[in-house]
């Protein structure tokens, strides 16, 4: 898939991580709008259309599977980042792409559909 031209939302809890991935979405031509909590991702996923997601597993403790299936069901391109390795994840998204933190944008582009 490639960036340009596409809205992705990106849901991370960690600023730094968060604004860098911000920025490599920005650099590939993406509108890329950043939440940093899965209530945020979720209200941001109802108000707006998003052509892909980059989500963080964990967030402060909570998963992201709700706010993947939310975007899965209006047919948005989603993809897991997370720190933790290819950890276990409900069935219904165990063929959602993962990329493992420290990811780079060659990471990102092979792992969208």
């Amino acid at each position: 898939m490639k960036l340009a031209g596409n809205k992705v939302l990106l849901v991370e809890d960690e600023p730094i991580i968060g604004f860098a991935l911000e920025d490599m979405m920005i650099d590939e031509g993406a509108d890329a709008v950043l939440a940093c909590s899965l209530a945020e991702g979720l209200r941001l996923a109802r108000q707006h259309i998003f052509d892909a997601a980059i989500l963080d597993v964990n967030l402060h403790g909570q998963e992201s599977y709700p706010l993947a299936r939310e975007l899965l069901r209006a047919s948005v391109a989603v993809i897991f980042a997370t720190g933790y390795g290819m950890q276990a994840r409900p069935d219904d998204l165990a063929d959602v792409p993962t990329v493992t933190k420290p990811y780079n944008i060659n990471a990102i582009l092979a792992a969208f559909p």
